[in-house]
């Protein structure tokens, strides 16, 4: 190992030094005692790809407003590449992945999510590149994790859904709520099957898309927030009646068949029978049967 500090410092060849501080990280981490101690503590880190630096920049700025501590390279990276990666990692409760092709096929971004999954860190997956399915080793960490989709949605609206995840993950710290930007609704009530108050439209079709995916998320929805990522409030309806008159075991194989096509995951039955579920207590609660 000092062999390889020594030709780290001797060599004018920058991608022979990236190549030995790789090495000596990796040796590092073997360590039981953590890389290295770090002074100044961060809420979120951000981890991406150089190519989708201008979309992280925008991500990077929005949660500054909100006042949390954000740490991403391209304004506070210096000396050791892997050692400052592990130490923000380190210093980072939250780590938001930046999913896309790019991110994918980069060995620093592996490593950096990597180690956060072993740190144990709360993992928030947002994707950058349309039309983008995360498969491989990044399947394998975020396979099991709601996506935040910026191609899907209004940049405001998908960084709403991205303070709610980074909310969740940083409860300790209670931030400024009154500031997130608001969604146009109409007449207002709280329902009282869900497990938090949260506001909704009195009738669930006039429901936007962010609307059905503060409820579904509310309830701890993995899969099905996924599934239904574009319904709004007239879509769930028309769900709900198809569901109403169709056999569960055709209702589960149609879900599956979607979840595989959409998601390249299994959906759980257990998770449909508990959104059947979840309709009937908020058709109870409301007394509104959907004909």
């Amino acid at each position: 190992m000092a062999n390889l500090y020594h030709q780290a410092e001797k060599s004018n060849d920058k991608q022979m030094q990236k190549i030995i501080h790789g090495l000596l990280w990796n040796l590092e981490s073997n360590h039981k005692e953590p890389i290295s101690s770090i002074n100044k503590t961060y809420d979120i880190m951000i981890s991406y790809s150089h190519k989708d630096k201008d979309l992280c920049k925008q991500i990077y700025n929005d949660l500054l407003k909100f006042n949390y501590r954000v740490w991403i390279d391209f304004d506070q990276m210096h000396g050791n590449v892997m050692d400052s990666m592990a130490q923000a990692i380190e210093s980072s409760p939250t780590v938001i992945i930046c999913m896309s092709e790019e991110y994918r096929k980069s060995n620093y971004c592996r490593a950096e999510a990597h180690y956060a999954f072993q740190r144990q860190r709360k993992i928030v997956p947002v994707v950058l590149q349309k039309h983008y399915k995360p498969d491989g080793w990044l399947l394998f960490l975020v396979g099991q994790l709601l996506y935040v989709d910026f191609t899907k949605h209004e940049f405001n609206q998908a960084i709403n859904m991205l303070l709610k995840e980074v909310r969740v993950s940083n409860s300790d710290n209670t931030k400024d709520d009154d500031n997130i930007v608001s969604q146009p609704v109409h007449s207002m009530s709280r329902t009282n099957t869900q497990s938090t108050s949260i506001m909704l439209p009195e009738n669930m079709i006039d429901w936007t898309t962010t609307n059905v995916q503060d409820w579904l998320t509310n309830h701890n929805f993995t899969q099905i927030t996924q599934l239904l990522i574009d319904c709004d409030g007239r879509d769930l309806v028309n769900l709900i009646k198809y569901m109403k008159y169709s056999k569960f075991q055709d209702i589960l194989l149609s879900f599956r068949e979607d979840a595989l096509r959409r998601l390249n995951q299994h959906l759980s039955m257990i998770e449909l029978a508990r959104f059947q579920s979840l309709i009937e207590q908020y058709q109870q609660a409301k007394k509104y049967m959907i004909e």
